[in-house]
């Protein structure tokens, strides 16, 4: 997107003002219209259907794109030189009516409706002045009929209560039916998902992603925000949930890459800038702890970071994907509207020109002031970014999106050990329409698992956090028990356990000292081990970077080589560090032996701990700046960490920051003298 009168005196970082802001706007809401049906009630985007179907997802491209239309006139005080208001209008009005042919589907037909009511509710929340006064009484009367199913629905155990919460605030507003019941449960819900600092998990699993940012902090404000200041505890509701944003978003802050990236983490990341929803919301109910010139760098920073990567067509249309087009990214809930979620992170245009966050001069991100350090006790985080090159990287030791405390498959978006704002976690390339696309693939990157005999890859879910903490460097750790898949492809309940591994991690700066504990088999329960027979090999792999071909194998002082799995545990033997198995020619696959200046020794031998085969292995991580070598790649690009990765161009236009299958180096893998258990850290 071509940027033309930039201000670098009001906003040295970005050069945004709020007139960019509502130039893209335009150009958005504008693009979708020769999409939309005759009726204007369903805008059917280009692209793969989701398993919603197609009626469906014409529904969400109306609603979200609303969303984006209430924000833009209502925060110009019903100035709308684009008519957008009248052309939502009509497609309310065509969509809500059960007798017209292209009417929308009722909430008890597709559940996917539900979804779509919150940002319908929202917008018309928003431009009641300008819209739902001036509709005809035939037309409120159809909206709120459309509407009146969700009163007395039974929950759903995820943020989808907010859905129901804000209809039904919606429909008291306008006098239509609601229900007390339901709106106290849903909160009660939401504070039984809360972890402390505003961190919420998603329904109570350990499912911490952008959802706690863009549904958790935006949705139950406003419902507060459309609830007036009349109704019984809706004041003491909101100072609890200001307060959470408060404590939430200096965390959240932390996050973003001094590019402005989000860190690549959980599902829906097609929503994109949807992550900007709690700045803009802080800055609306008066709950943030950054000044108001930070929140604009921060919001315009992360737009830029997309538009500048190709998230727009040459029609101007979001695409599936995170730069450019990726369709692995969907999941199966994901139609071609799901992108204009992005609406959320528009809800800043609802200020006005002369607020403090629009007439602030920009302030720099935590990360640009310096090197950021902090564990996040909730999701289980270690969180390092390094201002020499804007790169955030978390370390997982608490997050898995587990349904229960069974075994489960991994979702490597969730259960990965690093994330980072500069580098993607694998995506399965099969796009067809089933539950989990997008989510359940094996574990490659960013992963710690056991080998069987036939090369396949334990899974780690659920985790067991055994706590994080800061203080010089950080460290956390946590435990989980390996198990694989019995049938090919087999989901969450076809698994057979193995051993148990316990993870560490001390991190400081770029580096990571990770250590792993292997217990040996028979120690938990008779049936542990190989599910396959025979051997069990420890594999630890790091980051995802990019290129476009193999690392040519180097064995000189300042090289590379190429190992990556080793026997672990002694069964049946040790062996030294051998370029084996597949990922050793996987492209960007690559370990550090040494460069010039540093002292990086060599891997020894491995040797077998005492304990019957129990012992610590440690990893030493490389880092950006220190024992790196070359690959050779499409542009000989050096692939020590996300920040040789980003830059050397990692990822240009491609659909994600880092491409799956391109991994950088883990480092030295060598197995240390017997340890006590983590625990006693």
């Amino acid at each position: 997107m071509s940027l033309t009168g930039e201000d670098r005196a009001l906003s040295p970082y970005t050069g945004w003002t709020r007139a960019h802001w509502e130039d893209l706007a335009d150009r958005l809401l504008l693009a979708v219209r020769p999409h939309a049906s005759a009726s204007s009630a369903l805008v059917r985007l280009p692209g793969t259907a989701s398993r919603s179907g197609e009626w469906s997802d014409g529904l969400e491209g109306f609603a979200r794109t609303f969303l984006s239309a209430a924000f833009r006139v209502a925060g110009a005080g019903g100035n709308d030189p684009h008519d957008l208001l009248g052309w939502y209008a009509r497609g309310l009005a065509n969509g809500t009516d059960p007798d017209h042919p292209e009417r929308w589907p009722r909430l008890t037909e597709l559940r996917q409706a539900r979804v779509e009511a919150a940002s319908v509710a929202i917008a018309l929340h928003e431009t009641r002045p300008w819209l739902w006064d001036r509709l005809d009484q035939r037309v409120r009367d159809q909206v709120v009929a459309w509407f009146a199913p969700f009163v007395g629905e039974p929950p759903v155990d995820s943020n989808w209560v907010w859905f129901q919460t804000i209809v039904e605030a919606f429909l008291r507003s306008v006098g239509g039916p609601w229900s007390r019941e339901d709106i106290e449960r849903n909160c009660a819900m939401t504070d039984s998902w809360h972890r402390g600092g505003g961190w919420y998990t998603d329904g109570g699993r350990r499912s911490f992603d952008h959802y706690c940012a863009w549904a958790f902090h935006f949705y139950p404000l406003w419902y507060c925000r459309m609830s007036g200041g009349t109704e019984p505890g809706v004041a003491e509701l909101r100072a609890r949930y200001q307060d959470r944003l408060r404590s939430f978003l200096g965390d959240y802050a932390t996050l973003v890459g001094g590019d402005g990236a989000p860190l690549f983490q959980g599902r829906s990341l097609t929503y994109r800038w949807a992550t900007l929803a709690p700045v803009w919301t802080a800055a609306l109910f008066d709950c943030s702890p950054l000044p108001a010139g930070q929140l604009r760098r921060w919001a315009s920073g992360t737009v830029r970071y997309f538009l500048d990567r190709g998230a727009l067509d040459t029609d101007d249309l979001l695409t599936t994907g995170w730069h450019g087009p990726f369709p692995p990214l969907a999941q199966w809930y994901s139609g071609p509207g799901s992108p204009y979620w992005a609406s959320k992170g528009m809800a800043g245009l609802l200020l006005p020109g002369d607020h403090p966050v629009w007439t602030a001069v920009e302030e720099p991100m935590a990360i640009e002031r310096g090197d950021v350090a902090r564990a996040l006790p909730a999701p289980g985080w270690l969180v390092s970014g390094t201002s020499a090159d804007g790169i955030v990287r978390v370390v997982n030791h608490g997050t898995d999106r587990a349904a229960t405390d069974e075994p489960a498959v991994d979702r490597p978006v969730y259960t990965a050990y690093g994330f980072s704002t500069a580098t993607a976690t694998v995506q399965d390339p099969d796009t067809g329409l089933r539950p989990g696309r997008g989510l359940v693939a094996e574990p490659v990157d960013s992963a710690v698992v056991l080998l069987d005999a036939e090369g396949r890859p334990s899974h780690r879910p659920p985790v067991q956090s055994l706590g994080v903490r800061a203080g010089g460097a950080l460290s956390a750790f946590s435990r989980h028990r390996a198990h694989w898949s019995s049938v090919e492809g087999g989901e969450d309940g076809d698994l057979v356990p193995g051993p148990w591994l316990t993870v560490g991690s001390v991190v400081r700066g770029p580096w990571e000292v990770r250590l792993v504990r292997v217990d040996a088999p028979g120690t938990d329960r008779p049936e542990g081990g190989a599910p396959s027979g025979g051997a069990l090999r420890l594999r630890i792999t790091g980051w995802p970077v990019a290129g476009d071909s193999a690392p040519t194998e180097r064995r000189t002082a300042g090289g590379w080589r190429r190992a990556r799995e080793v026997s672990a545990a002694c069964w049946p033997d040790p062996a030294p560090p051998t370029p084996t198995g597949p990922w050793a020619r996987s492209p960007g696959r690559a370990v550090p032996r040494s460069a010039p200046g540093t002292r990086c020794p060599p891997p020894p031998r491995p040797r077998c701990g005492r304990g019957g085969g129990t012992g610590w292995w440690s990893v030493w991580w490389g880092t950006p700046s220190r024992c790196r070598g070359r690959t050779r790649g499409a542009r000989r690009r050096r692939a020590s960490s996300p920040g040789r990765a980003r830059r050397a161009g990692r990822a240009g236009r491609r659909g994600v920051a880092g491409r799956a299958g391109a991994h950088g180096p883990t480092a030295l893998i060598t197995p240390a003298a017997p340890a006590r258990p983590a625990r006693s850290w």
